[in-house]
Protein backbone atom coordinates (compact mmCIF):
# COMPACT_ATOMS: atom_id res chain seq x y z
CA UNK A 1 0.00 0.00 0.00
CA UNK A 2 1.35 3.47 -0.89
CA UNK A 3 0.44 6.97 0.19
CA UNK A 4 0.79 8.47 -3.26
CA UNK A 5 -1.98 10.82 -4.37
CA UNK A 6 -4.73 9.48 -6.58
CA UNK A 7 -4.32 11.47 -9.81
CA UNK A 8 -7.85 10.56 -10.91
CA UNK A 9 -9.52 12.33 -7.99
CA UNK A 10 -10.10 16.08 -7.96
CA UNK A 11 -8.11 18.34 -5.67
CA UNK A 12 -9.91 19.20 -2.45
CA UNK A 13 -9.35 22.30 -0.37
CA UNK A 14 -11.06 24.42 2.25
CA UNK A 15 -11.78 28.12 1.83
CA UNK A 16 -11.61 30.58 4.70
CA UNK A 17 -13.32 33.81 3.70
CA UNK A 18 -13.82 36.98 5.72
CA UNK A 19 -16.81 39.12 4.73
CA UNK A 20 -17.44 42.57 6.07
CA UNK A 21 -17.74 46.31 5.69
CA UNK A 22 -14.84 48.72 5.94
CA UNK A 23 -13.14 51.91 4.87
CA UNK A 24 -10.69 51.75 1.96
CA UNK A 25 -7.23 53.28 2.51
CA UNK A 26 -3.73 53.30 0.96
CA UNK A 27 -4.72 52.24 -2.57
CA UNK A 28 -1.49 51.63 -4.44
CA UNK A 29 0.21 49.83 -7.28
CA UNK A 30 3.15 47.84 -5.90
CA UNK A 31 6.15 47.54 -8.25
CA UNK A 32 8.05 44.25 -8.24
CA UNK A 33 11.69 43.91 -9.36
CA UNK A 34 11.07 40.61 -11.12
CA UNK A 35 7.59 40.13 -12.42
CA UNK A 36 4.45 42.16 -12.83
CA UNK A 37 3.36 44.85 -10.39
CA UNK A 38 0.15 44.30 -8.40
CA UNK A 39 -2.54 46.43 -6.75
CA UNK A 40 -2.90 46.61 -2.99
CA UNK A 41 -4.99 48.47 -0.42
CA UNK A 42 -5.75 48.62 3.28
CA UNK A 43 -9.23 48.03 4.63
CA UNK A 44 -10.25 49.27 8.08
CA UNK A 45 -12.98 46.68 8.72
CA UNK A 46 -15.77 47.75 11.06
CA UNK A 47 -17.09 45.53 13.85
CA UNK A 48 -18.81 45.81 17.20
CA UNK A 49 -21.69 47.91 18.43
CA UNK A 50 -22.78 50.98 16.45
CA UNK A 51 -22.30 52.97 19.66
CA UNK A 52 -18.67 51.79 20.01
CA UNK A 53 -17.43 50.79 16.54
CA UNK A 54 -14.08 49.00 16.45
CA UNK A 55 -11.81 48.60 13.42
CA UNK A 56 -9.42 45.88 12.34
CA UNK A 57 -6.91 46.73 9.61
CA UNK A 58 -6.27 44.32 6.74
CA UNK A 59 -3.40 44.83 4.29
CA UNK A 60 -4.76 43.36 1.05
CA UNK A 61 -3.43 42.27 -2.30
CA UNK A 62 -6.22 42.81 -4.82
CA UNK A 63 -7.09 39.66 -6.82
CA UNK A 64 -9.26 39.28 -9.89
CA UNK A 65 -9.85 41.56 -12.85
CA UNK A 66 -13.10 43.03 -11.55
CA UNK A 67 -11.75 43.81 -8.06
CA UNK A 68 -8.60 45.39 -9.55
CA UNK A 69 -10.69 47.62 -11.84
CA UNK A 70 -12.91 48.73 -8.95
CA UNK A 71 -9.95 49.49 -6.68
CA UNK A 72 -8.27 51.47 -9.47
CA UNK A 73 -11.50 53.44 -9.87
CA UNK A 74 -11.44 54.23 -6.11
CA UNK A 75 -7.82 55.40 -6.12
CA UNK A 76 -8.57 59.08 -6.81
CA UNK A 77 -11.37 59.26 -4.22
CA UNK A 78 -9.05 57.81 -1.55
CA UNK A 79 -6.26 60.20 -2.63
CA UNK A 80 -8.75 63.09 -2.30
CA UNK A 81 -9.48 61.89 1.26
CA UNK A 82 -13.09 61.06 0.49
CA UNK A 83 -14.66 58.39 2.68
CA UNK A 84 -14.79 55.20 0.61
CA UNK A 85 -16.79 52.45 2.32
CA UNK A 86 -16.95 48.98 0.74
CA UNK A 87 -18.60 45.62 1.25
CA UNK A 88 -15.86 43.03 0.77
CA UNK A 89 -14.81 39.40 0.81
CA UNK A 90 -11.23 38.44 1.74
CA UNK A 91 -9.41 35.13 1.43
CA UNK A 92 -6.05 33.59 2.29
CA UNK A 93 -5.81 35.45 5.60
CA UNK A 94 -2.51 35.28 7.50
CA UNK A 95 -0.59 37.27 10.12
CA UNK A 96 2.81 38.80 9.34
CA UNK A 97 5.16 40.22 11.96
CA UNK A 98 7.31 43.32 11.49
CA UNK A 99 9.37 45.77 13.55
CA UNK A 100 8.27 49.41 13.80
CA UNK A 101 10.95 51.63 12.26
CA UNK A 102 9.77 55.01 13.56
CA UNK A 103 7.37 56.69 15.94
CA UNK A 104 6.49 55.87 19.55
CA UNK A 105 6.72 52.12 18.89
CA UNK A 106 10.12 52.22 17.17
CA UNK A 107 11.92 48.91 17.71
CA UNK A 108 8.78 47.08 18.91
CA UNK A 109 7.27 44.11 17.09
CA UNK A 110 3.93 44.53 15.36
CA UNK A 111 1.50 42.23 13.59
CA UNK A 112 -0.13 42.91 10.24
CA UNK A 113 -3.17 40.95 9.03
CA UNK A 114 -2.71 40.23 5.34
CA UNK A 115 -5.23 38.83 2.88
CA UNK A 116 -6.34 38.78 -0.72
CA UNK A 117 -9.26 41.07 -1.62
CA UNK A 118 -11.39 38.72 -3.69
CA UNK A 119 -14.71 40.47 -4.18
CA UNK A 120 -16.35 43.88 -3.70
CA UNK A 121 -20.12 43.74 -3.29
CA UNK A 122 -20.74 47.51 -3.14
CA UNK A 123 -18.96 50.85 -2.84
CA UNK A 124 -20.09 54.12 -1.24
CA UNK A 125 -18.14 57.36 -1.64
CA UNK A 126 -18.99 60.01 0.96
CA UNK A 127 -22.23 58.13 1.70
CA UNK A 128 -23.40 57.85 -1.92
CA UNK A 129 -23.62 54.40 -3.52
CA UNK A 130 -21.46 54.40 -6.66
CA UNK A 131 -21.28 50.64 -7.32
CA UNK A 132 -23.34 47.56 -6.56
CA UNK A 133 -22.29 44.12 -7.79
CA UNK A 134 -24.70 42.32 -10.09
CA UNK A 135 -26.90 39.79 -8.31
CA UNK A 136 -25.31 36.37 -8.54
CA UNK A 137 -27.44 33.55 -9.89
CA UNK A 138 -26.74 29.88 -9.22
CA UNK A 139 -25.23 29.56 -12.72
CA UNK A 140 -22.80 32.46 -12.14
CA UNK A 141 -19.16 31.69 -11.36
CA UNK A 142 -17.71 32.33 -7.91
CA UNK A 143 -16.63 35.94 -7.11
CA UNK A 144 -12.98 35.10 -7.83
CA UNK A 145 -13.90 33.66 -11.22
CA UNK A 146 -16.29 36.52 -12.06
CA UNK A 147 -13.81 38.45 -14.13
CA UNK A 148 -15.36 38.02 -17.55
CA UNK A 149 -15.92 41.33 -19.38
CA UNK A 150 -19.72 41.01 -19.20
CA UNK A 151 -19.66 41.16 -15.37
CA UNK A 152 -17.30 44.11 -15.05
CA UNK A 153 -18.77 47.37 -13.91
CA UNK A 154 -16.74 50.55 -13.70
CA UNK A 155 -17.50 53.93 -12.22
CA UNK A 156 -15.84 57.26 -11.68
CA UNK A 157 -15.55 57.77 -7.91
CA UNK A 158 -14.70 61.43 -8.29
CA UNK A 159 -18.15 62.07 -9.80
CA UNK A 160 -19.72 61.00 -6.51
CA UNK A 161 -18.29 64.01 -4.67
Amino acid sequence: MTNQPDHNSSNEYFDLHVSGVGYLNRVREVPVKRGDSFWACDIAALHGSKEDVQTTRFDCRVSGTEAITLIQDCDQAVTNQQKVLIGFKLGDLYADTFVYEKGDKKGEKGVSLKARLLFISWIKVDGETVYKAPVKTSADPSPVEASAPETQTSFNATQAA
